[in-house]
């Protein structure tokens, strides 16, 4: 019989292996999204350890409340990034892996400006997004959570996801479309 996640996060209150077990299901997603965040691989990986050491120290205080265990470890992220992006006024730039992979695929050189230049345009568009709704993409595309889900992350309704959702793609098109 396998354990239910409740029963192993019951078990990681008083068992240091049984928090293994709940690194090893979550640490791949948070990095993903810290990343993403940071635009920083390195960075990104003091953030995810600091994550699971903050959820590590404070695991005897969760309580499920109807809302996933990777939400709450989503909100520790999101606390650590912003206060990250707060002492640091810097601006993300476009990132050389990015081109990298392009060219890895077997891109023509015109493709891969091409490519490239529509990346930087959409990564750019992105960025001028306000936090909360690059988040809400990040979690809906990156890490394929639902509405619901992503709502319990935010601390918004349902319903306010979807509907800043759509808002989102909407600005995101028109943002797109008044630079060509």
């Amino acid at each position: 019989m396998s354990e239910t996640e409740a029963q192993l996060i019951e078990r990681a209150k008083r068992d240091a292996n049984a928090f293994g077990i709940l690194y090893e299901r979550y640490v791949d997603r948070i990095f993903s999204y810290i990343v993403y965040r940071t635009s920083d691989a390195k960075e990104a990986e003091d953030l995810t350890a600091r994550v699971f050491f903050r959820a590590l120290a404070r695991i005897g205080d969760y309580r499920q409340r109807g809302a996933p265990f990777a939400a709450w470890l989503y909100r520790i992220a999101h606390n650590l990034v912003a206060n990250w992006h707060r002492d640091r006024s810097r601006h993300p730039s476009v990132r050389l892996d990015d081109a990298l992979t392009l060219a890895a695929n077997g891109a023509s050189p015109h493709q891969l400006a091409e490519q490239s230049d529509d990346a930087r345009r959409l990564l750019e568009a992105l960025r001028r997004l306000p936090d909360e709704r690059q988040q809400i993409l990040l979690l809906k595309h990156l890490d394929d959570l639902s509405n619901l889900e992503i709502a319990q992350i935010l601390g918004r309704s349902e319903g306010a996801i979807k509907s800043l959702y759509h808002r989102t793609l909407v600005e995101l098109r028109e943002m797109l479309e008044i630079r060509d």
